[in-house]
């Protein structure tokens, strides 16, 4: 991986981790936290999409918001089992 893929992979994560954080009240992790929070939810919404079916497209736009749902459904889970 070059160094350009891997810094748009931390802006994509960046963003997607503080989208993610907005939508999902309760959450705000700092730079670093969305970060890690959109590269894990983008793993698992690449995980997850494929089984359901779903699509959303290619480029920087749909990467963001592939990572930012699958960014939500982390935080929504760490939320339940925080509360349990």
């Amino acid at each position: 991986m070059g160094t350009e893929s891997l810094l748009v992979f931390i802006i994509i994560g960046a963003i997607a981790g503080w989208l993610a954080g907005l939508m999902v009240k309760g959450f705000g992790l700092g730079l670093v936290g969305n970060i890690a929070v959109g590269i894990v939810g983008a793993f698992i919404a690449g995980w997850l999409f494929p089984r359901l079916g779903f699509a959303i497209g290619g480029g920087i736009l749909a990467s963001i918001i592939h990572a930012t749902i699958g960014a939500v459904i982390l935080l929504v889970l760490i939320k339940l089992v925080k509360q349990a």
